[in-house]
C-alpha cells in the first residue's frame, strides 16, 4: 500500500478519528513495506534503524527508509508458531560500547524436540553481527513454539528485564518460582544477577525472577517516574495491563478475567488473596503488542499516555492515567490502517513508527500534520 492509498483511506475514518481526538493532528506515511514478519525495531544515534524479522532476519534501515542492508552472522532461530528473532534494544551506553540486545527461540537439543527464549548481545562491524555473547536461556523448555514473551527493556538502573511468557501447555508453572515460565525477569547487562532480586535468597527460586504468575508479556515499559508496566495476553479476554512490584505474583492461572479458547472455565476465581489484580484489563482480548509511553513534545495531546498497539482490532489504544494510576479514559488511533499491528515506538523527534504483523508489512510512520 502507498502513500496516496494510505491517505486516501485515513480519509474514510477522519469522522472516527475526528470524534475521538477532534481535528486530527497527524498523517500516516509508509516508510517501509514488503517486510517478512517484523517485530521490533531501535533507532540509532545516526537516525538509522535495525529491524528485527521473525525468520532470523535482522536489518539496517537508513534514515529515510531507502535502503535496507542485511546484517548477517545472525543466530539460527526457530521460525515456528510464535518463535523466531524477536526484540532488540540498544545498551544505554550503546556509543561508547556498542552493544546490541536481542531475543529469539531455537532448539536446546540436537534432536529438535524442545525449544525455548535466548537472549545474546553482539556488537555490527562491517554488516555483521560480531563479539557475539549468550547472557540467558530460559529454563523453560517446551515442545510447541508458543508464549514466550519475549520482550526486552533497560531500566533506569541498567538492569536488562526481559519477559518469559507461559508456553501455553505449561501454564501452572507460571506459580512456581523453580522455572522460568510466565515471568519477567531481571538481569545485568552481562547475564549476572542483580544483587537486590526480590528471590535471590529464597530456597529453591530461580534468582532471575522479578514476578510471575503472568501469561504472555508482550509490552514492557519504564515511565520517567521510575514504574514499570507490562501488558498481556490473556486467553479468551482477560488480557491485561499491569505495574510490575518486585516479588509480586500476578495470578495467572489460579486467577484471570479469561476463560479458555473451549469456552471452558481456566479458575473459578478473580482475585485471590496475595495476587495482585491487574491495573487494566480487556474483555474481550484485543491482543496487546507493543507498549510505549509518549513523553515527547510533538504531539501534546498524547503527552504521558501509555499507547498500546494491538492484534484483533488494529489499532492502538491510549490510555489516561490520574494521579492514582487508575485507567480513567481509553481512546481509540490508528484504526484507518486496518492491519495487525505488531509495535509501536516513539522516535527521538517525537513522531511514532507502528510495524504491522506477518509477510508483506509495513513500517508506517506517524508524523504532525
Amino acid at each position: 500500500m502507498n502513500i496516496l492509498k494510505l491517505s486516501l483511506i485515513s480519509l474514510l475514518f477522519s469522522f472516527l478519528s475526528s470524534n475521538i481526538f477532534g481535528e486530527k493532528q497527524y498523517n500516516l506515511e509508509v516508510f517501509v513495506d514488503g517486510l517478512d514478519h517484523p517485530w521490533s525495531l531501535v533507532e540509532l544515534s545516526s537516525g538509522e534503524f535495525l529491524l528485527t524479522e521473525l525468520p532470523g532476519n535482522l536489518k539496517l534501515i537508513s534514515q529515510d527508509g531507502s535502503s535496507i542492508k542485511e546484517i548477517a552472522n545472525v543466530p539460527e532461530v526457530l521460525f515456528r508458531g510464535q518463535g523466531g528473532l524477536s526484540d532488540i534494544v540498544l545498551h544505554p551506553n550503546y556509543k561508547d560500547n556498542g552493544w546490541i540486545y536481542y531475543s529469539y527461540s531455537a532448539y536446546i537439543d540436537d534432536q529438535k524436540e524442545l525449544n525455548t527464549l535466548f537472549v545474546d548481545r553482539a556488537k555490527i562491524e562491517d554488516f555483521e553481527l560480531v563479539s557475539i555473547e549468550n547472557i540467558f536461556i530460559a529454563k523453560a523448555n517446551r515442545k510447541a513454539p508458543a508464549h514466550f514473551g519475549a520482550k526486552l527493556f533497560f531500566l533506569e538502573d541498567g538492569t536488562l528485564m526481559i519477559t518469559s511468557g507461559d508456553g501455553f501447555d505449561y501454564r501452572e508453572s507460571a506459580q512456581f518460582l523453580n522455572n522460568h515460565f510466565g515471568k519477567v525477569l531481571r538481569i545485568n547487562d552481562d547475564g549476572s544477577i542483580p544483587s537486590n532480586n526480590p528471590f535471590l535468597n529464597t530456597p529453591g527460586a530461580l534468582p532471575e525472577i522479578w514476578s510471575y504468575g503472568i501469561r504472555n508479556p508482550q509490552g514492557i515499559f519504564q515511565d520517567k517516574n521510575g514504574l514499570i508496566y507490562e501488558n498481556e495476553h490473556g486467553p479468551r479476554g482477560g488480557d491485561e495491563l499491569n505495574i510490575l512490584i518486585p516479588g509480586v505474583n500476578y495470578g495467572w492461572p489460579a486467577i484471570t478475567h479469561g476463560i479458555d479458547y473451549s469456552g471452558a472455565l481456566i479458575s473459578p476465581f478473580k482475585e485471590m488473596e496475595g495476587m495482585e489484580q491487574p491495573l487494566y484489563y480487556w474483555t474481550p482480548s484485543i491482543a496487546p503488542s507493543g507498549m510505549t509511553i509518549y513523553e515527547k513534545d510533538l504531539f501534546p495531546e498524547w503527552k504521558d499516555k501509555i499507547m498500546i498497539s494491538n492484534l484483533v482490532y488494529k489499532d492502538v489504544r491510549i490510555l489516561a492515567l490520574n494521579e492514582k494510576k487508575e485507567v480513567i479514559k481509553e481512546e481509540i488511533l490508528f484504526k484507518e490502517i486496518g492491519k495487525r499491528i505488531r509495535n509501536i515506538i516513539t522516535l527521538s523527534n517525537g513522531e511514532l513508527m507502528l510495524i504491522t504483523d506477518k509477510k508483506n508489512a509495513q513500517l508506517i510512520k506517524v508524523k504532525k500534520i
